[in-house]
């Protein structure tokens, strides 16, 4: 059990599959702002023993994989995650502010599952679903004739 972790008198090994987004799904996570944004949530996690097993930016929301100590709940650390990088993305960059109307850059709510034995499958789908709605836009975009239409 070497993905297990240990407390003073604890095993465990929590995992959390959690989907979040900007505020009115505006795609402003590209661009200048992914690399801040990366390095601010890597910042957070760290300074809450928060493990990120994987994690990506799409373009309109955030995906992470993370191994949360059982001593802190998932809803104290999304708390804490969003709060704080919000605070953090608008010191860094001032003009959001006028853009956005306030200080703050995440909607409310997201989305989480526990990660069971399928952690392999969930952190290869976070790597590659970016490729995969490409892919899906590419031919999406085809146009198709309308069979029940005379010509």
């Amino acid at each position: 059990m070497s993905s297990d972790n240990s407390l003073s008198h604890t095993r465990w090994n929590c995992k959390y599959h959690i989907v979040f987004i900007p505020k009115y799904r505006r795609k402003v996570v590209y661009g200048k702002l992914r690399k801040d944004i990366g390095a601010i949530l890597r910042r957070l996690c760290e300074m809450k023993d928060v493990e990120i097993i994987e994690a990506h930016a799409m373009p309109d929301h955030i995906h992470m994989l993370v191994k949360i100590p059982p001593k802190m709940s998932v809803s104290y650390f999304m708390g804490y995650l969003k709060g704080k990088s919000s605070l953090m993305i608008h010191d860094r960059h001032a003009n959001l502010k006028y853009s956005h109307g306030n200080r703050t850059f995440w909607a409310k709510g997201y989305y989480v599952s526990t990660v069971g034995l399928n952690e392999k499958t969930i952190a290869k789908y976070i790597r590659e679903q970016e490729s995969e709605d490409r892919l899906r836009d590419n031919m999406s975009k085809r146009e198709y004739v309308d069979p029940f239409k005379e010509v």
